[in-house]
């Protein structure tokens, strides 16, 4: 068929050979359309493509829709209460949220943030007036994870609701004398006001996803009534980038969270520029979200736009404005109405639409993250949407209402001042009552008591339940068992018998499953590492958590540990994903807070992969007054043989030790990790610590002695006494230290001082240096600051104060983990040397890498050897004797450097 001359494309760019067969098919759908309506059109458009398919016609599935609201206005649920009240609310909260940072930064340089709170506030305002549920008698409470930038605007309101008073606001970001707020949401910091720290960007969105998965983990164990609870997650368009914001999404389609929704803040810019300015982010998020099985509501044009897109017969408003890119759209909110009208309605026919109009009708054109009539109806769809999560992609202004300050600028996220003539337009804008000669004091603005204002704010948030955010800090005080309920792990290994650390473990939580009080609370999370850890035991007795049960019969059904998937199982199993498991474990360690259920959750993860992935999250978790064990399993430079570099964990201690609530050990034998975790889950679920631990696991096996006797608390505090060797009487004596698996090493080197050198040995369990260390840094402390009293005694120090001998010690750790107890042992006078793994890791036998790291019993025992000579105590010949007996190269290459 030839060309037609008013040939024209299609929608997606291809010529259209046949226009006058496009309109009759374009008119059979319209008619469809209204004769049958929108959901017979969408029925056949679907059967048509599925036939078209199947007769051999390509047609890839396209995501985007027209950059136009989802939801018609004809089907826009109705805003209820009284508008005029809430915009004035609005607008005092705005001035609150400028006010408290421009004064924070006129005499000190805490800095803040204006503009991204200015942008979200009717996004806020209408969450907080109409959807958001408190904890109350007849609903469990909702969970909104708050933007981090944002906070400035919750701190206004609730200045307004009285819940923080002016002083708290006036100092806001400076917290150190106890009169100011935090910078963003922190629960560590503001622990009845904050559930959630979010600023990390990227972590609120991944971590809210596993929290509405963990709702319905709860529902389906009978664990916690969670059913009609939503979780609420903002973010930012620009924080979308990162990894962690989308990451888990394919997993929420998956798993239908309908108690999940998304609301982005699609102010077109995140920090320093446009996030897209070359394309559309709106567009772009459309096709992600709904790719991963999302409804997608687009929340882009106010109701100004509204007679706009009536006027529009043939759609070429819509087209024009589907062509414009992120970065002129950004750059038009910084001009006047003028300019959008160039830049818009750029042809004769567009002009034509808004003939009638002035600049500054032009410029009213508002977008619909600003308009509170688009912003229920978009909340409304989506808290009563069912099956699917919800993403709201809401289009605003950065910076809305500052002005030459900072409105739609590329500068607008930094901007902590404004100029007097744009806090002026400001308070005119928003009809904030402060005469010009207070301008420059920046005055808070409130309610009167009485007032109809307060009493609406709060009459719209006793309807819902309470004020939030706030958050539960204790929950019901649960018993857990008594050591001697594990008496089995505090005894000796039956002659013959060898375990790992790893085995003791999985047989320990065994018992714990079985307690009739803290059992059913228990949740061992583990991402696809079941059988590495010896779990899959648990697989039949437990089974693993799935809302659909299992479907299908299992490859291994016929054995005794077969695969189980059940609707109410106990396992959390991730796949390949420690940051998803984390988050499992962060929903889970926090239920006793979100949900005033007290849950107890095991997370057994690589040690490699634990802290050096999930660090972020691991720090977040502290924030979160957390509470649980993450269990670092084959830890060690050297325990895990063969895998190499990136396995073999020498720092995870480290990690753990940087965060201040967390309790980290690496314990050698089955009775230290019976102590640790009976009172680490009487600290947690008894007296409700907010702490969690960290606990490194081995999978080398080896005969465990029985528990010395009175030796728990010394086993808590960090360090205790195994044994002596040798002759008590000996003048040459030393004080040998370890942890982990290398402290067998540690042991076996006592032996060689003894029979090939004569020296005696007291042998010194640490399960954890880092409680260790911090227990010095308390005591020094404590005594600086009370020079006239009887220096008090480290733990280190009381233990090794009347023994004689230097101490050497080995870890399969780097030197910075028994490093921390340097300082105490120099305090009592004593020599220090500390044996290492540090450089990277590789591959081979556990006897090699050992020798290759010189932490051995051979290393071991001519470390002790140089240590006695260099105190003059023996002779350095000795020292060169032992390497020459032991094999020992002295031009090894340093295995820090290679």
């Amino acid at each position: 068929m030839a060309d037609l001359p008013n040939q024209q494309k299609g929608a997606n760019g291809s010529q259209d050979i046949d226009p006058i067969e496009t309109k009759e098919w374009i008119d059979a759908l319209n008619g469809v359309i209204q004769q049958e309506g929108v959901d017979r059109a969408a029925f056949l458009i679907d059967e048509q493509i599925s036939h078209a398919r199947v007769s051999g016609v390509v047609q890839p599935f396209h995501a985007e829709t027209p950059y136009i609201n989802t939801i018609p206005v004809e089907q826009q649920a109705k805003l209820p209460g009284d508008q005029e009240i809430e915009h004035k609310i609005r607008s005092y909260t705005r001035w609150n949220a400028m006010a408290m940072v421009l004064k924070a930064n006129k005499d000190t340089n805490v800095g803040g943030h204006i503009s991204s709170f200015q942008s979200a506030a009717t996004l806020y305002d209408v969450g907080f007036n109409h959807f958001w549920h408190a904890p109350s008698d007849n609903h469990g409470g909702d969970l909104v994870f708050v933007q981090g930038h944002v906070a400035t605007g919750v701190y206004a309101r609730a200045y307004m609701l009285g819940r923080l008073t002016e002083e708290n606001l006036n100092n806001f970001r400076q917290e150190v004398d106890g009169k100011g707020i935090s910078s963003y949401p922190h629960p560590w910091l503001m622990p009845d006001f904050w559930q959630f720290p979010t600023v990390s960007m990227g972590l609120g969105p991944i971590m809210a996803i596993y929290q509405a998965r963990f709702m319905k983990y709860l529902q389906d164990r009978g664990m916690a009534q969670t059913e009609g609870r939503k979780v609420w997650a903002f973010l930012g368009d620009g924080e979308t980038d990162e990894p962690e914001s989308l990451g888990a999404i394919g997993m929420a389609g998956r798993e239908n969270l309908d108690n999940l929704c998304f609301v982005i803040n699609c102010n077109l810019q995140r920090l320093d520029g446009p996030v897209r300015g070359n394309g559309k982010i709106i567009q772009e998020l459309e096709s992600e979200f709904r790719g991963a099985g999302w409804n997608v509501i687009k929340l882009i044009w106010g109701t100004h736009w509204d007679a706009l897109f009536a006027r529009d017969k043939k759609g070429i408003l819509m087209k024009r404005l589907g062509e414009i890119v992120d970065g002129e759209y950004q750059t038009m909110k910084a001009k006047s109405g003028a300019y959008v009208r160039k830049i818009v309605f750029n042809t004769p026919e567009l002009e034509a639409l808004v003939a009638d109009w002035s600049d500054e009708d032009v410029w009213n054109l508002n977008r619909g993250g600003h308009d509170p009539h688009k912003v229920y109806a978009a909340f409304h769809a989506a808290a009563n949407h069912k099956n699917q999560p919800t993403v709201i992609l809401a289009k605003t202004i950065k910076g809305y209402g500052m002005g030459g300050s900072g409105q739609g600028m590329n500068i607008a996220h930094q901007a902590k001042k404004m100029n007097i003539e744009d806090i002026k337009a400001f308070r005119d804008q928003f009809k904030i009552p402060v005469t010009d000669d207070k301008l420059e004091e920046l005055p808070l603005v409130k309610f009167e008591e009485g007032s109809p204002e307060l009493n609406y704010m709060r009459e719209r948030r006793m309807e819902l339940g309470g004020y939030l955010p706030q958050r539960r800090a204790k929950a019901e005080s649960l018993e857990v068992p008594k050591l001697e309920v594990f008496t089995p792990l505090l005894e000796a290994t039956v002659e013959g018998r060898e375990i790992s650390t790893t085995m003791a473990f999985v047989r320990m939580l065994n018992m714990v499953v079985k307690d009739k009080t803290i059992g059913k609370r228990v949740v061992p999370i583990v991402p696809d590492e079941s059988r590495t850890f010896g779990m899959e035991g648990m697989f039949r007795q437990l089974g693993i958590w799935n809302q659909l049960g299992q479907l299908y019969t299992p490859q291994d059904h016929d054995q005794l540990m077969f695969y189980k998937e059940d609707k109410h199982g106990q396992i959390l199993q991730e796949g390949i994903n420690e940051a998803g498991a984390m988050c499992d474990w962060i929903a889970a360690a926090t239920s006793y807070s979100t949900h005033g259920v007290p849950m107890l959750p095991f997370y057994i993860f690589y040690s490699m992969f634990g802290f050096q992935r999930i660090g972020d999250l691991a720090w977040a978790a502290g924030d979160m007054r957390s509470r649980g064990f993450l269990l670092g399993g084959t830890a060690g430079r050297t325990t895990l043989n063969g895998e190499g570099l990136q396995h073999e964990d020498g720092h995870s201690h480290l990690w753990s030790g940087a965060i201040p609530n967390c309790i980290s050990y690496d314990p050698t034998f089955a009775f230290e990790l019976a102590v640790i975790i009976q009172d680490g889950m009487r600290r947690m679920m008894t007296n409700q610590d907010d702490v969690y631990y960290y606990i490194t696991l081995m999978n080398e096996n080896y005969a465990h002695p029985a528990m010395p006797k009175g030796a728990e608390s010394d086993i808590l505090k960090g360090m205790y006494r195994l044994t002596s060797v040798g002759d008590a009487k000996a003048k040459l004596k030393v004080q040998l230290l370890g942890s982990g698996t290398i402290f067998r090493e540690v042991i076996e080197a006592a032996n060689m001082l003894r029979d090939d050198w004569g020296v005696a040995s007291d042998i010194w369990g640490c399960p954890s240096f880092t409680e260790l260390g911090r227990d010095w840094n308390a005591v020094s402390r404590q005594n600086m600051l009370n020079p006239t009293d009887k220096p008090a005694l480290s733990h280190v120090e009381k233990m090794l104060k009347d023994t004689s001998g230097p101490v050497i010690v080995a870890t399969d750790y780097v030197r910075l983990f028994p490093e921390q107890i340097r300082p105490a042992i120099q305090n009592i006078g004593k020599r220090y040397t500390v044996l290492g793994t540090d450089g990277y890791g590789r591959s081979d036998t556990r006897e090699k890498l050992r020798h290759f790291f010189e932490v051995d019993r051979r290393w071991v025992t001519v470390a002790a050897l140089k240590t006695l000579a260099d105190e003059g105590q023996i002779d350095h010949k000795k020292v060169a004797e032992a390497i020459k007996k032991y094999g020992l190269d002295p031009k090894k290459p340093n295995p820090m450097t290679v």
